[in-house]
């Protein structure tokens, strides 16, 4: 994430630290307020650097199915928040697990071609577990 700091019109974007960010970023909106969301946004952000690396070795698909499924995640906690509806949120968080199992699928397919090591995975597979059940407890509160 990025947050403009300028002290010239003329100046690039610096980009900030999550501490930072958090500091700066005003919640207006109902998900920005969630852990799922917040912790969803750092994994994010881990996935999408695999997948510029991917970019970078020319295998595209691969790195827009990992950035796809990726922001899947987030963007379906952030939509699903404007519900009017708990039932309605919880079909949108049932999609953002279901996004992280695609996540847990492309890496393993990635560690088995060569493309990142075993520690990475588990480290991925780790986080993103952790993240599933804290969704599936956050939809289980809104019943």
């Amino acid at each position: 994430m990025f947050r403009e700091q300028k002290s010239s019109m003329n100046q690039a974007p610096c980009p900030m630290n999550h501490a930072q960010s958090e500091i700066l970023m005003k919640s207006v909106f109902r998900f920005e307020d969630f852990e799922i969301w917040k912790d969803g946004i750092h994994i994010t952000k881990s996935l999408l650097a695999i997948a510029n690396d991917l970019e970078d070795k020319k295998y595209y698909r691969f790195a827009e199915q990992l950035r796809a499924a990726a922001m899947s995640i987030t963007n379906n906690i952030a939509e699903g928040s404007g519900s009017f509806s708990d039932k309605e949120f919880a079909q949108f968080l049932n999609i953002s697990r279901r996004s992280i199992f695609e996540c847990v699928n492309i890496l393993i397919i990635l560690m088995e071609i060569g493309h990142i090591n075993l520690i990475v995975l588990d480290e991925h597979k780790d986080r993103l577990d952790h993240l599933s059940r804290k969704i599936t407890l956050f939809r289980k509160s809104l019943s």
